[in-house]
């Protein structure tokens, strides 16, 4: 059974983002990046499955700039078969939408069996890429999954997804695309021997022309939605501490609400 995880390289959660000078994007400068965390569930449901089947090749794909062979090497350590990177300086400023373009015309270079993405990236929290590509290539989906089971003799998949007070259970033929969520699995850490091995698993790198897209059809010319202004929220102001005894206390702060917050 072949397997695709389409990945994404974001800012660490912990990174103090900024705005860039310009207002269009984040400051770069001093941030650390990694695996987007819902994609390393479908990183890890995908090893899972090649390990229960016995037989089969997991495939991560990514798209950015030179930086992002990290994230693909992070994936061949954890065991990722081999990786493909999209590098091309004509996807800066893709939009969602191009983006999953992009990624249906490398996908459609090989015939897969089950594609996952994350179920939403932390940057951008758009949570569409998977079902655009999906549509695209024809393909059932299920979004959100948070158990999966292969029925591989029927060439079936049963998926968990959670909705509001209940479980939703979903059957699908395979070929599908699943988004992955949290309570999926646990993902795995890179051993050193991984990460060791992952230095001598192939990382293909393709650029637009390989997969037979114009450059001017994507980027920030062709982008349906774009980012007018970034802003940082506004400083909160510091906090009263209100002195005396509780009756006077009380007084004090429910004037407080009402004259200066504006509460009632």
């Amino acid at each position: 059974m072949k397997i695709a995880v389409c990945i994404k390289q974001v800012p660490a959660s912990e990174s103090k983002i900024r705005p860039s000078a310009d207002g269009k994007g984040i400051d770069p400068a001093g941030l650390s990046y990694v695996v987007n965390p819902y994609d390393e569930f479908g990183v890890e449901e995908a090893l899972k499955i090649k390990e229960q089947l016995g037989e089969g090749t997991v495939t991560a794909i990514s798209i950015g700039t030179a930086k992002v062979s990290e994230a693909l090497r992070t994936c061949l350590a954890v065991g990722v078969d081999q990786a493909i990177h999209i590098q091309d300086p004509a996807t800066e400023g893709s939009d969602g939408l191009t983006i999953a373009r992009i990624l249906t015309a490398a996908l459609q270079k090989e015939s897969y069996d089950l594609i996952f993405f994350g179920r939403q990236a932390i940057d951008d929290d758009s949570g569409a890429i998977g079902i655009y590509v999906a549509e695209f290539m024809g393909l059932p989906h299920v979004a959100g999954i948070n158990k999966l089971k292969i029925l591989a003799e029927d060439y079936r998949a049963v998926a968990n997804r959670q909705i509001e007070g209940a479980t939703e259970v979903i059957e699908t033929a395979l070929p599908a695309v699943f988004t992955c969520q949290k309570e999926l699995n646990e993902p795995r850490y890179a051993s050193l021997p991984g990460i060791m091995k992952a230095k001598q698993k192939p990382l293909t790198v393709w650029t637009l022309s390989d997969l037979g897209i114009a450059p001017d059809t994507v980027g920030s010319g062709h982008a349906k939605v774009t980012e007018d202004q970034l802003s940082s929220p506004p400083t909160r102001s510091a906090g009263k501490i209100i002195e005396g005894n509780a009756s006077e206390a009380v007084s004090e702060l429910v004037r407080l609400l009402r004259e200066e917050a504006k509460v009632f």
